[in-house]
């Protein structure tokens, strides 16, 4: 690797770390300041924070895969994504805000459930606390994956102090995640992703222009003329598209209001600041995705144009852009935003799952009264250990990034989906109808999972699991609810 591409990268690591150190100083005396930053986010930090811990790596590595594999087709995720995003912001945002503070000033959403139900306070926290910590340990695999890829495809050949390039990244991503997110909780992992989400967006915009209009690139006309050329149906929106796939493709929309690290950003926002936020976090989410499907469909035209390229694995087409396309210390820059994007949704999957492992489970049943400081400190350990859990996850060179990443969107999408919009909106649900919904989805996601029914279904294509999860737990919390409402008061907030 190119001397300035490495200060490039270590200016990136330094700076991550800088702010870990500033936030220490600033959020980390309580609990309120250590998980949620004083709930006095800056608009502008929540969106971006928001948008970069949602998008990870999978926004450089699995999307640009998957468009660069499959086609213009793929784009059919952006799509519902997008959609997902905005319904997310309009519907639960504001709402959670809300009633997070009224329910008992709650710090976590196992913990707002336990508020919200009473009559099934611990069920809920226990449960939700399990999938949680479950669900992000295999999330946060998919972003260690991510560096490993990156290691393994650009740093470094041999081993490396007894690992493989692969594991170095591995190991290296998740100790650098550590340090700042240990040391600087919420506040740190929140301004570190508006960093990155900024260097995100500027490398999705750099990236496919310069495929584009660079040296040889000849500009869409160019590129379409290619892409046609190699296959007529590849930038169809529709090509080889069943309505199971379609559906498959849009419903990763639905898991938006399911999603703990993106949905505790609303409950941190300061007062006021949910419009400014869902505008900027809506602007900065339309330009990245359409940058990242630049990058797929560009990519694919350069290397198809150039032969002597060779890519073994498409998800590492952004990769191998920046080390062909440009100066070492810009490829440095493009190589930290990928970094960026896999670490600011570790961060945030870890301090989540810590909050739950601290809060709902060390406070609920080992030592209810502990000190502010003790439950900040029970918080690091915590998310070290669930660090030690994605590292073993993944392990696994094999491992792909955007099959990771739908596992886990759809487990969260499904148990928690239904369950946070209708608690939010129906002041009818019960505890019992929360319990059966959180269940519910995550039991169908799992099995269907287990039962390849994802991968092929009644001798057709795969559907994808959120689907069956979101729609078996929505029922679930209305008829149980239904049938349990003259056991449960309806409570105000």
């Amino acid at each position: 690797m190119q001397t300035s591409t490495i200060i490039a990268l270590a200016a990136y690591f330094i700076l991550m770390l800088a702010i870990g150190l500033y936030a220490w100083k600033r959020s980390t005396e309580d609990s309120e300041g250590y998980l949620l930053g004083g709930r006095n986010l800056h608009p502008a930090v929540a969106a971006l924070s928001a948008g970069a811990s949602d998008m990870s790596g999978w926004l450089l590595l699995g999307l640009p895969g998957a468009l660069y594999a499959t086609g213009l087709v793929e784009a059919w995720i952006g799509i519902g994504l997008f959609v997902g995003a905005v319904v997310n912001w309009i519907v639960v945002a504001p709402r959670l805000r809300q009633q997070t503070v009224d329910y008992g000033n709650a710090l976590t959403i196992p913990e707002f459930l336990a508020n919200r139900f009473p009559d099934k306070a611990v069920a809920l926290r226990v449960v939700s606390a399990i999938i949680i910590v479950v669900f992000f340990a295999v999330y946060s695999a998919a972003g260690l994956v991510g560096g490993g890829l990156l290691f393994e495809s650009t740093f470094i050949d041999g081993q490396v102090m007894g690992f493989s390039p692969y594991m170095a990244g591995v190991m290296l991503t998740a100790l650098v995640v550590l340090a700042y997110t240990m040391v600087g909780g919420f506040l740190a992992v929140s301004l570190t992703d508006f960093v990155q989400g900024c260097i995100m967006v500027l490398a999705l915009v750099v990236m496919p222009l310069v495929v584009l209009y660079g040296q040889g690139g000849g500009g869409i006309g160019q590129m379409t003329q290619t892409l046609k050329s190699m296959d007529p149906d590849f930038l169809s929106w529709f090509s080889g598209l069943s309505v199971i796939g379609f559906l498959s493709a849009v419903a990763w929309g639905l898991g938006y209001f399911g999603q703990p690290h993106i949905i505790v950003r609303f409950m941190a926002v300061r007062e006021g600041g949910i419009p400014a936020a869902r505008n900027i976090g809506l602007s900065w989410m339309a330009v990245a995705l359409i940058g990242a499907l630049g990058i797929g469909l560009a990519g694919r035209a350069y290397v198809e144009r150039n032969p002597a390229l060779t890519l073994e694995n498409p998800e590492t087409i952004f990769i191998l852009l920046a080390n062909t396309l440009f100066h070492p210390f810009v490829t440095g820059f493009l190589l930290a935003a990928l970094l960026a994007a896999i670490m600011s949704t570790i961060s945030s999957q870890l301090l989540v799952s810590s909050s739950s492992l601290a809060e709902d489970f060390y406070r609920l049943f080992l030592k209810k009264n502990a000190s502010e400081r003790e439950m900040v400190n029970v918080g690091r350990v915590s998310v070290a250990l669930v660090a030690v859990a994605a590292i073993v996850i993944a392990s696994d060179p094999e491992s792909g990034v955007l099959a990771l990443v739908a596992n886990a969107w759809a487990g969260f999408g499904a148990a928690f989906g239904p369950l946070i919009i209708l608690s939010l909106t129906w002041k009818r649900m019960t505890g019992a109808g929360a319990v059966a919904g959180l269940v519910t989805g995550a039991v169908v996601v799992m099995a269907w999972i287990a039962l390849g029914w994802n991968g092929a279904f009644l001798g057709g294509p795969g559907v994808y699991e959120i689907i069956p999860g979101f729609v078996a737990a929505w029922l679930a919390i209305w008829l149980v609810s239904k049938a349990t409402r003259k056991d449960a008061p309806v409570l105000e907030a």
